[in-house]
């Protein structure tokens, strides 16, 4: 069963960078439905398992995925935000992103431009690739579509309009700048402290 994750932080704690009303309909409204989706879906599985019952499966199945994905993908966007306290990537993962891309500033320059470039509804994440011990950025047009099989979310920016447009409109640009001032990298760090 998928369980709704408490937020560690106060619902207004992220202003002026994002707004109380903002984070009530996303968290409270939108995450609210995928959790509660993504169970729902389990029990129709496990009711068609208990009746030999598959006439629906491929509904199910796809229901699984874009539900709980998106109730895995909400829990650690709203986790790795966090009142604008100044935070930065440790000693370990600072030295794997500026190997990896060169310095934090490109990184953060692409990170950036991935995110504004999402067509549509969709995710930015800095993830690490197991196969690769490598860090990449990966786009994520349509949460249960496109992955790097193996890869591990570090760091997740929702893209999706609902994420931001009561506060930023279609500035999607100004919303992704203000982002950065309520990362916590303290919980990305314990994220890549776990690989």
């Amino acid at each position: 069963m998928f369980k709704k994750v408490d937020l560690p932080y106060p619902i207004n704690s992220l202003e002026p960078y994002y707004n109380e009303e903002t984070l009530r309909l996303h968290y409270e409204i939108l995450y609210t439905g995928y959790v509660e989706n993504s169970n729902k879906t389990e029990e129709k599985l496990k009711e068609a398992r208990d009746n030999n019952n598959f006439e629906n499966i491929k509904c199910l199945e796809r229901d699984l995925s874009f539900y709980g994905s998106g109730a895995i993908m909400h829990e650690l966007f709203f986790l790795n935000m966090g009142p604008p306290i100044p935070s930065t990537p440790n000693i370990e993962l600072m030295t794997k992103i500026n190997y990896d891309f060169g310095s934090y500033d490109k990184f953060k320059s692409q990170f950036i431009a991935a995110a504004a470039a999402v067509e549509a509804s969709g995710w930015c994440l800095l993830v690490w690739v197991t196969n690769t011990n490598k860090l990449e950025i990966l786009q994520c047009e349509k949460h249960q579509n496109l992955t790097l099989w193996g890869c591990k979310p570090l760091l997740v920016l929702d893209v999706w309009e609902h994420s931001y447009y009561l506060q930023y409109k279609t500035k999607r640009p100004e919303y992704i700048t203000a982002w950065w001032n309520i990362i916590n990298w303290n919980t990305v760090n314990k994220r890549f402290d776990k690989i």
